[in-house]
């Protein structure tokens, strides 16, 4: 017995002696203020899924939501969190970005109204007024919407309302506002009094697209650490899906400011969307999306989906 713990002492002291490996630095551009949208990276940062995995992960909240993907473009950032159709649209304007993973699977984009208001159904929008944020994509989407129950953008009326799209919709502003995303405004109306009903771009003409994804620079898909990244994310989303509140008091005890009833309630809505397997490219899905901004004017032209994405090992 005595020889077995002499032998575990020495064994104690060599591996205390030993060099620790320093992790791997790795910073993350998101793509607006911190929220449950990125829970996956957020409990693989709090709950040590990255550290797992040797990475050292920095998380960094853009000043301009429009600039991630143009910074890694740049090699200022490793990863940027962004969107499918603004990868679309980059790859359009020649940007060397590259999808490589996704975080939010489904869209979140959605068309809302008041439920007690007077559009029970899309053709009711004909002669309304329906709020924006951003032109373009949004555009689109709507028109495309519309164009599933025999209307046109002729048909409504248009107001931009910067991102004040429920104080506008609750004032009587508009009838509609598109854009809203499902898994917060609907719940924001709620917790102000106030019903909200959502129609779904891919319910109504809009071909699915993945609403949240990770780019990086075309010229280092095959970086190592992102293999490490999407493994970490991807035991993360597990981890969160099979113990919500575990995870939701970590993301708490991290950004404090965010325990509200609209963030936990978010937290909750946004779980069933998040890529279980992040690093699988559905190739079809990019192609029929990207046929549908080139239909719409967005884009002038499609090109191969494994030009700007790629599955990495």
């Amino acid at each position: 017995m005595k020889k077995l713990l002499v032998s575990l002492s020495v064994a104690a002291a060599l591996f205390a002696s030993a060099p620790v490996q320093a992790a791997e630095k790795l910073t993350v551009l998101l793509d607006w203020f911190t929220n449950p949208n990125h829970a996956p990276v957020i409990t693989a940062q709090t709950l040590g899924f990255f550290e797992a995995e040797g990475l050292e992960v920095e998380l960094i909240e853009p000043a301009d939501p429009a600039m991630p993907p143009k910074l890694v473009a740049a090699g200022q950032g490793d990863i940027a969190i962004s969107y499918q159709p603004t990868l679309h649209a980059h790859v359009e304007e020649g940007l060397p970005v590259s999808w490589v993973g996704t975080l939010v699977e489904t869209p979140l984009n959605s068309l809302i109204v008041l439920k007690d208001g007077p559009i029970k159904e899309l053709k009711d929008l004909k002669g309304k007024t329906i709020g924006f944020s951003v032109s373009g994509f949004e555009d689109a989407m709507l028109g495309q919407m519309l164009k599933s129950v025999g209307l046109s953008m002729d048909d409504v009326e248009l107001v931009n309302v910067n991102f004040a799209l429920s104080p506008a919709l609750m004032s009587g502003q508009v009838d509609a506002v598109i854009g809203a995303y499902r898994n917060f405004e609907l719940t924001q109306l709620e917790i102000e009094g106030k019903e909200g009903t959502a129609f779904f771009p891919e319910e109504n003409g809009v071909p699915i697209f993945d609403e949240l994804i990770y780019v990086v620079n075309k010229d280092q898909t095959d970086d190592p650490r992102f293999v490490k990244f999407l493994a970490a994310v991807e035991a993360a989303t597990i981890y969160l899906t099979n113990h919500p509140e575990e995870a939701w008091n970590a993301f708490i005890e991290a950004y404090p400011h965010l325990n509200d009833e609209l963030n936990k309630r978010a937290w909750a809505d946004t779980l069933p969307r998040f890529a279980k397997r992040p690093g699988s490219l559905d190739e079809g899905r990019y192609q029929r999306f990207a046929e549908f901004m080139a239909e719409a004017g967005l884009i002038s032209k499609v090109v191969p989906v494994d030009t700007y994405a790629v599955e990495i090992r």
